[in-house]
């Protein structure tokens, strides 16, 4: 892996794993929505997360939960981009969760440094978009079929989800490196949670070390998810424990950074880790 990853304003290190908290401006997110749908709401929320030791902001103004229906492009970009304006400034890096390459667009001249894709820039136009910008990160993610039904019934993957992930990820890589993308700009996804079932998650997170092959950071989204809910049998807001748990799962196979809702108590987790495997700072 390389040893700086390219996001916009900024060149990150991995000498810890990164934190990044989640700002969803929705009414239907599958664990927040409708908490922070005001731009005002979204913004203070974003600086909370800030203060409890986030590293990078992402930003969606469309919820891509099972079963989710699309918003249009207008609607979208009302959502993010005031919200993006006005974190600006900061301090962390910003990421926008989008699929669509005017949303995409609009936010890297709004001040955005990453494209953090669903759709690992398939859709017509985000490839092209993406090279415009020659310092954005992006990340891309392994995703069966769309949001609204990609849960319906997830395939078998030839009983071997990993190896259909590492290969679905190398193919775009391979194909944004062609076009010229710097390979320091990219991050992988392995896509916990969009088109697969609770036993091909657990299978994932268990052999995950198989995609450091790919020499990419690699980001794990775990946070409040059905899997999470599957093994611990609690709700959506009472999963923070198990969230915890299965990302520091993912660190422990080289994940790199881990995209969460609970800020404060994911990263008291990490520093317990970082302690145990580096030395503890006092």
């Amino acid at each position: 892996m390389n040893s700086t990853f390219l996001c916009g304003r900024f060149e990150l290190g991995f000498e810890r794993p990164l934190i990044m908290g989640i700002v969803n401006i929705t009414p239907d997110s599958f664990s927040d929505g409708s908490h922070h749908f005001s731009t005002n709401a979204a913004i203070d929320h974003a600086l909370g997360l800030v203060e409890q030791g986030a590293d990078i902001l992402d930003i969606g103004g469309e919820s891509t939960r099972p079963g989710s229906d699309p918003v249009s492009i207008q609607e979208e970009l009302d959502r993010v981009i005031p919200v993006i304006k006005g974190l600006r400034d900061c301090g962390v890096p910003l990421s926008i969760d989008t699929f669509k390459p005017e949303v995409m667009r609009a936010a890297l001249q709004s001040g955005v440094d990453l494209i953090n894709d669903i759709y690992a820039l398939r859709q017509p136009g985000a490839l092209e978009v993406v090279s415009e910008f020659p310092n954005c990160g992006i990340c891309i993610m392994h995703m069966h079929g769309e949001p609204k039904t990609m849960q319906v019934n997830p395939p078998d993957y030839d009983n071997n989800i990993t190896r259909e992930v590492f290969a679905f990820l190398q193919d775009r890589m391979k194909i944004m490196l062609q076009s010229g993308i710097d390979p320091r700009r990219i991050m992988i996804d392995p896509g916990f949670g969009f088109g697969k079932t609770v036993q091909q998650n657990f299978q994932l997170l268990r052999e995950m070390a198989a995609l450091n092959e790919l020499k990419a950071p690699v980001l794990v989204g775990v946070s409040r998810k059905t899997m999470i809910g599957a093994v611990t049998h609690k709700p959506v807001n009472d999963r923070v424990a198990g969230s915890i748990g299965a990302a520091l799962a993912g660190v422990a196979r080289g994940a790199v950074v881990v995209r969460v809702h609970d800020v404060a108590q994911t990263r008291d987790a990490l520093a317990v880790w970082n302690a145990v495997e580096f030395g503890a700072n006092e």
